[in-house]
């Protein structure tokens, strides 16, 4: 069964998430970014993968300034990934406790108005 297109109020374009699995991660992958997480979020990571917050947070993240990021790791020069992609499954492998900017993604406010760069960044966008 062909999955339903997702679709957000003040987004001109679609989202096909079966794109999702022939991808390959081009969301999860490449120029060095940041992850943020809020602490609701940090709480159910860690819990997922059976650490406490603090191991959790010794492992995974990185403070930046008043926020925390997921740590990244590097595949190549200039192309990263984050912590909890798994590069031979081509996956995430947190994906049931990923956080919301993940969650949200293609629909975020920087590609509101820039159809052209969300497609460059996503093969799912219709």
């Amino acid at each position: 069964m062909k999955q339903l297109l997702m679709e957000k109020e003040g987004y001109k374009y679609k989202f096909d998430p079966s794109a999702c699995e022939a991808c390959g991660g081009h969301c999860c992958t490449g120029e060095s970014g940041y992850i943020w997480a809020k602490y609701d979020e940090i709480v159910n990571m860690a819990e997922f993968v059976n650490l406490s917050v603090e191991e959790f947070a010794t492992m995974y993240l990185k403070k930046v300034k008043h926020r925390y990021s997921l740590v990244e790791k590097k595949l190549a020069e200039d192309n990263y990934a984050c912590i909890f992609f798994d590069e031979t499954m081509k996956r995430c492998t947190i994906y049931p406790v990923r956080p919301l900017q993940c969650r949200t993604f293609p629909f975020w406010e920087q590609f509101k108005q820039d159809e052209d760069e969300v497609k460059k960044e996503c093969p799912g966008i219709v």
